[in-house]
């Protein structure tokens, strides 16, 4: 049964990720070490574009088998989507060889009695190659979430909140591959590697890299096919991968180390990071402002973790403690020069490279989670001294996870005064109170960051 080591491996992250809920991006970091490169860049593409483009697949598939996409065994719908995301997306891959493997993935999960099925649809679908499933839609939500494949309700959501031509534009940009970005470290920054040595390097071995348009000292690469996320799940080439293992560059999307920056700026003697785990934006602060003390808590203990081993990787000095961001924070009052509020968050900002949560997420969950933001970004509050900054920051797109909650934080807070960024205007809301990214715009995620001033105490 010939089934090539990406196909077999996309079909498994892809099933982990409907039956676990589990996170495509963590399974592509961790789970792809015996493949080879080109294998493992065809899974990444397997993977992430079949979960960026599902609506538009299960609406085509749909057609094809005269049948709802919601009827059939998970095996086989994840078979078709597969094969169907390789026919329509993949112009390098011969129809017969997308045909026949998404046949053998069916056969290889013992369900013989869907082979000629699968075989059938597939068939039709490389007759009809021009069907196109939002061709006949007349709703302008239900067109776009088909034609971008977003539920209709966040598109809804989207229009209410940024006009019909951003919320496409956006959408659209949702599907595209994120593009691999990087940072140096800590430890590249003690033992004086340089960016010249990291160029040279790089140009060595065929790779090219350019600065980032956002974050100073970021960096961009420029070969096609590449992804990455915050926690680090990379497609990339042998010589980034061995520098990211010898602990000397880290793979962090640039809105990303755009609020780290933020939280360094002014070079602070105490910092608090009040939800950091995996621990990118910390190890950067350490990075940036090596004299300072660092304190990065989460709610759980494994997370904590695996914020220590990024921090020992790296040689970045922080100190991770689990804590209760919700509750009373375990430090004395007005304590800290900096605090960063990185907020749990729908992570709408973030759909280029984690597509699943589109699938996710519910209106609900954007209600509780800014409640959530505002009592969070309250307990923090109290631990920042008089005359310094709090920034909150999230990866999401929502007017209520975002300016909504920097309009309620700073109407219960009179306290508290918000803080201008020195940042270019591109970047600064329309008010220029707030920053903005965008991945239609800045080819970035979507990040949104407020700072607050805590003012001086009246003698």
């Amino acid at each position: 049964m010939n089934i090539s080591p990406a196909r077999r491996a996309a079909f498994e992250i892809l099933r982990r990720v409907e039956e676990e809920e589990s996170y495509s991006s963590v399974l592509l970091a961790t789970t792809l070490g015996d493949l080879s490169p080109k294998d493992r860049g065809l899974c990444h593409e397997l993977v992430l574009g079949t979960l960026r483009r599902r609506l538009w697949l299960d609406r085509s598939l749909e057609h094809y088998a005269a049948r709802k996409a919601g009827s059939l065994d998970l095996p086989v719908l994840l078979a078709l989507r597969l094969g169907l995301y390789q026919l329509r997306f993949l112009t390098r891959i011969p129809p017969s060889a997308a045909v026949n493997e998404s046949v053998n993935l069916v056969r290889a999960a013992r369900l013989k009695s869907a082979v000629s099925f699968v075989n059938a649809v597939l068939r039709r679908a490389t007759r009809q190659p021009d069907f196109d499933p939002a061709a006949s839609l007349t709703d302008k939500v239900e067109k776009l979430g088909v034609q971008s494949s977003h539920p209709p309700w966040l598109i809804e959501r989207w229009i209410a909140q940024f006009g019909e031509a951003e919320a496409a534009a956006l959408a659209h940009a949702n599907n595209q591959p994120g593009g691999s970005a990087f940072r140096l470290t800590a430890q590249a920054v003690a033992q004086g590697y340089s960016v010249t040595r990291l160029l040279n390097e790089l140009r060595s071995t065929g790779e090219s890299v350019a600065p980032s348009d956002i974050a100073a000292g970021g960096w961009r690469c420029l070969g096609e096919g590449d992804d990455a996320n915050d926690d680090g799940g990379i497609s990339t080439t042998s010589a980034l991968r061995k520098l990211q293992q010898d602990g000397l560059i880290y793979f962090q999307d640039a809105a990303s180390q755009l609020v780290a920056q933020l939280a360094a700026a002014g070079k602070p003697d105490r910092v608090l990071d009040v939800c950091a785990a995996p621990g990118s934006k910390s190890t950067l602060i350490a990075a940036l402002a090596p004299q300072a003390k660092i304190i990065s808590g989460d709610l759980y203990e494994h997370r904590v973790r695996t914020m220590r081993e990024l921090a020992h990787l790296q040689q970045a000095s922080i100190n991770p403690i689990v804590h209760d961001a919700t509750r009373a924070l375990p430090f004395a009052e007005k304590s800290f020069d900096r605090v960063l509020v990185d907020a749990p968050c729908s992570g709408t900002g973030t759909l280029r490279h984690n597509p699943e949560i589109r699938w996710r997420l519910q209106p609900k969950d954007i209600d509780e989670l800014a409640d959530r933001q505002k009592l969070i970004l309250s307990e923090a509050a109290m631990t920042v001294q008089p005359g310094g900054v709090l920034l909150y920051s999230t990866c999401s797109v929502e007017v209520d996870e975002n300016e909504a909650v920097a309009r309620a934080f700073l109407d219960a807070h009179p306290h508290f005064e918000p803080q201008a960024l020195d940042i270019s205007s591109d970047l600064l809301t329309a008010d220029r109170l707030y920053v903005r990214t965008w991945p239609h715009r800045q080819q970035t995620d979507g990040f949104f960051v407020a700072a607050f001033r805590r003012l001086p105490e009246q003698v």
